[in-house]
C-alpha cells in the first residue's frame, strides 16, 4: 500500500507545482501584454474615464483643476463615469494612449514595440499638428493657439509691424532671429524642427526642462529669445507683466483639442455632442474665461458663438 500510494502523492505534488508555475506564468503574461484601448461601451460598463494629461499653462494645473480638467470632468459626469487623472509627459503620452511607442520623425511617424494604455483621451492644451494626425483622432478644436517668438521686455529685438498679411509677418519675425539664441523644445509644438529654426540663423537651444518653465527660463537669461504657443505666452504675460514682449509669430494660426485613439469612435463622437453642447449654453466659455480672461481678445473670431 505504502509503495502504490507514494507515487500518487508525488503526481498531485506536480500537478501542484504545475499549476503554480501556469499560474505564475499567465500573471506575467497579463502584466506584459498592453492593455487594449478602449471605446465608449468599455468605459460605460468600467465605470472610469481615464484623462491622460500634462501639468500645463492653465490646461491641467497638477493641482486638481484646469480648463482642460474641468471640461474633462464635466463629460465623465455626463457619461455617468468616474474621472480619473493619469499623469503623463510629452515624451510618452502618445504610447499611454494608443499602446505604441511613437517616434515622429519630420512628418513620418514610426511604431514600436507595444505597451500598455494608460488613459483613454488626451487633453491639456493638444496642439492639432499633421503628424499627431496620423497617431490619433482629435476632437473638433477646443482653443486655438499659434506660435510667437517671444523676448524679454529690454531686449533690443523690438516687435514687427504687422502687414495684414501672416506669411509676411512670420518672415518678417524669422528674420530678427539670425545671429540670437532661442530656446525650443523637442516633442511638443515647440519643436524646432516644426518650424526650421536653424534656417532662421539662429542659435537654437534645446530646453531641457517643461513647457510651462520656458518663459522663466528666458527671464533668467539662458537665451536671447524663446518660442512659445499662444496658451503659454497668455499666462507669461499674467505672470510677469511688463516683463516680456511679444515679437511676432513664427506659426500660422493652429489649434488644440482632445486627442483620443483611433479605435474609439464612439467616444470621440460622445465628446464632440458634448462640446457643441457646453460651447451652445456657455458653460464652455464660463470655464476659458475663468483660465483664460484674455484669449477672446486675440481670438475673436474662435471665441464666437457657433
Amino acid at each position: 500500500m505504502t509503495v502504490v500510494g507514494r507515487p500518487q502523492r508525488m503526481e498531485s505534488a506536480d500537478m501542484r507545482s504545475y499549476l503554480h508555475r501556469y499560474q505564475a506564468l499567465v500573471a506575467a503574461l497579463a502584466l506584459a501584454l498592453p492593455t487594449l484601448a478602449r471605446d465608449l461601451p468599455e468605459i460605460r460598463q468600467d465605470g472610469v474615464l481615464r484623462h491622460l494629461g500634462i501639468p500645463y499653462a492653465n490646461f491641467v494645473s497638477g493641482a486638481g483643476d484646469g480648463m482642460d480638467v474641468e471640461i474633462i470632468q464635466r463629460f465623465a459626469e455626463q457619461l455617468g463615469v468616474k474621472y480619473e487623472y493619469a499623469k503623463t509627459d510629452w515624451g510618452t503620452a502618445l504610447e499611454d494612449l494608443v499602446g505604441r511607442k511613437v517616434t515622429a520623425a519630420g512628418s513620418a511617424v514610426e511604431f514600436g514595440e507595444t505597451v500598455p494604455v494608460r488613459g483613454d483621451l488626451i487633453a491639456n492644451g493638444f496642439t492639432i499638428l499633421p503628424w499627431r494626425q496620423k497617431v490619433v483622432a482629435f476632437s473638433d478644436p477646443t482653443f486655438p493657439s499659434q506660435v510667437w517668438l517671444v523676448a524679454r521686455a529690454d531686449s533690443k529685438v523690438a516687435p514687427i509691424k504687422p502687414a495684414g498679411d501672416i506669411d509676411q509677418d512670420i518672415a518678417a519675425t524669422r528674420r530678427l532671429m539670425e545671429a540670437t539664441s532661442v530656446l525650443a523644445l523637442e516633442k511638443t509644438c515647440l519643436d524646432p524642427k516644426l518650424y526650421d529654426l536653424k534656417a532662421t540663423g539662429a542659435k537654437v537651444i534645446l530646453f531641457n526642462g517643461k513647457l510651462n518653465e520656458m518663459a522663466p527660463a528666458l527671464l533668467n537669461n539662458e537665451a536671447e529669445l524663446t518660442i512659445l504657443d499662444v496658451p503659454d505666452a497668455l499666462v507669461a504675460l499674467g505672470k510677469w507683466p511688463g516683463q516680456i514682449k511679444i515679437i511676432g509669430p513664427i506659426s500660422h494660426p493652429q489649434e488644440m483639442a482632445v486627442g483620443f485613439p483611433l479605435e474609439a469612435p464612439q467616444l470621440r463622437a460622445a465628446f464632440n455632442a458634448f462640446l457643441a453642447k457646453i460651447r451652445a449654453d456657455g458653460t464652455y466659455d464660463t470655464i476659458v474665461r475663468k483660465y483664460y480672461p484674455t484669449a477672446a481678445y486675440y481670438f475673436p473670431a474662435f471665441f464666437k458663438k457657433p
